[in-house]
């Protein structure tokens, strides 16, 4: 149990700090803290001018919409560096299991998810006033935490993926784009034909953002269990399919040096 702690938590730790491309702390700000805070102000006074909804839609929505970014995007890379900087090989010939080493990878991605989520969050609610129930914070914190580890995991198969198409960050920005327009966070899932909301129902945040909504309303967590319980379940499902993924990938090249080629 010990070891695999080990392969899991320090293992995907050492991973991140291999593999991820922020390189001053003034992008990383920039990019992963400001970025997101700039369009739940942008998407909340949209939302006053056309009359969609109130300003708490856009910020919980937008909250739970700025963890998936880091999340997709590091899960992706914590897959597809390995090829783009020649190491794959290295970590295929492991004696220690695949499945593990990958899916602790997503695991820093899912904690830089929650931090960037919960400064989303608070910076939007001092600049626009919303005022969260104390007793709803344990539950918002759990939400957001659900919602970033699905996002890894969900990253975590587009990187699985990236191992058949060299264009890996084609799947991962026009996933980022479904999660922006399919997921309810910014559009309600009630104006949604029918066909995208069945499409949003699968896809990372869209119950987590539904939970946490509920939360901030002061429906307590009971309410919010459903949602979030869906949310648990997609991130296992994720996780069980970039399980499988990678171990398909990784028998196939070892049949035809598949992986070998950019």
């Amino acid at each position: 149990m010990t070891s695999l702690f080990r392969l899991v938590g320090v293992g995907g730790v050492i991973a991140y700090r291999a593999l991820f491309n922020w390189t001053t702390p003034s992008m990383f700000v920039g990019t992963l803290l400001v970025g997101p805070l700039f369009q739940l102000l942008f998407f909340a006074y949209l939302g006053r001018q056309l009359g969609v909804a109130d300003d708490t839609f856009y910020i919980v929505g937008n909250a739970v919409l700025a963890a998936s970014s880091a999340c997709v995007f590091g899960g992706t890379m914590a897959v597809s560096n390995e090829r783009r900087f020649g190491t794959l090989g290295h970590v295929l010939l492991s004696p220690r299991s695949r499945t593990a080493v990958f899916l602790g990878r997503a695991l820093p991605y899912a904690g830089n998810g929650l931090l960037i989520a919960a400064c989303t969050l608070a910076g939007g609610a001092l600049l626009l006033g919303l005022r969260i129930p104390p007793e709803a914070l344990p539950g918002l914190l759990l939400v957001l935490a659900a919602a970033s580890l699905t996002c890894g995991f969900f990253g975590l198969t587009l990187g699985a993926i990236g191992l058949r198409f060299r264009d890996v960050w084609l799947v991962s920005n026009v996933s980022v784009t479904l999660l922006l327009l399919l997921t309810g966070v910014n559009v309600p899932a009630a104006e949604l034909p029918a066909g995208m909301r069945a499409v949003g129902a699968v896809l990372p945040i869209t119950h987590a953002a539904e939970a946490a909504r509920r939360l901030v309303d002061g429906d307590g967590l009971t309410a919010a269990a459903g949602p979030l319980a869906i949310e648990v379940a997609l991130g296992l499902g994720y996780a069980v399919l970039a399980a499988v993924l990678l171990k398909v990938f990784e028998a196939e090249s070892r049949r035809r040096a598949s992986l070998d080629t950019l």
